[in-house]
């Protein structure tokens, strides 16, 4: 496992921000090291395998008029790995997230050209054994970078990392856990037994550092901890507020 130091943390922050934009001097001239170094850097993370690559964000919708669909799938642990790389060879798909999670533990995202198609990628699916448990239209999405990685002075709101708009009312949303968090110290079932969780909402993973935790009841929600969190019928400004400290503000 490869230490990073505060250099590393802003390359991978404002490479985050915006990789295109962003160039070695820039960076350099933040953490008052030489555009050389900043490159070195660069080229130990990538052969460290930490930055993996940059990816471009595209609006598919508005580029070619075609619909992007996010299908939340159950899988079997032991073969989740090859199924999603199975599932990524499909002519379409272009997302495939494994998570931890007993329920719901592989994310397809696809792009088709009309409703059939995403029939059709629908059925190569299930064909791999797939048990797709529900799908939904992605209506927009929002990234940010990690905030611990970033300067002090930058603002900790909003703390969502990554943020999908389904069709219909479910949203899926990535959040950093704040120190004043409403639900920070609590177990998963002590946060639902003070309503500040509900049958609509279900927390599907939890990044902790270089761990990645299967929620589960006794699970304490700690502070900094990046929660994936699936609501069925939307998420709310308020609901949001228990998780980044800003209810009732």
């Amino acid at each position: 496992m490869a230490r990073l130091d505060e250099i590393d943390r802003r390359i991978l922050y404002r490479l985050a921000e915006d990789a295109r934009g962003t160039s070695a001097p820039t960076i350099a001239e933040e953490v008052n090291v030489s555009a050389g170094t900043i490159r070195n850097r660069i080229d130990q993370l990538e052969e460290d395998g930490i930055l993996t690559g940059y990816h471009a964000a595209i609006d598919y919708e508005r580029a070619d008029d075609s619909l992007r669909n996010l299908f939340v799938c159950d899988v079997s642990v032991t073969e989740r790995a090859h199924l999603a790389t199975q599932a990524l060879a499909i002519p379409g798909v272009v997302n495939v997230r494994e998570l931890m999670s007993g329920r719901g533990n592989l994310h397809v995202t696809a792009v088709g050209a009309d409703t059939e198609d995403l029939s059709r990628i629908s059925h190569e699916l299930s064909s791999l054994g797939v048990d797709i448990q529900g799908e939904d239209l992605v209506q927009s999405e929002r990234t940010r970078s990690y905030q611990p990685y970033g300067p002090e002075e930058d603002p900790m709101e909003p703390s969502m990392t990554d943020f999908l708009n389904l069709s219909g009312e479910a949203e899926v949303v990535d959040l950093t856990i704040a120190e004043n968090a409403a639900i920070a110290g609590l177990t998963l079932r002590e946060a639902n037994e003070d309503g500040l969780l509900g049958d609509e909402i279900l927390v599907v993973a939890i990044e902790r550092g270089e761990s990645i935790i299967t929620p589960k009841g006794h699970t304490t929600i700690q502070a900094g901890d990046l929660v994936t969190v699936f609501g069925r019928t939307g998420i709310t400004d308020d609901f949001l507020g228990q998780f980044t400290g800003s209810a009732g503000n």
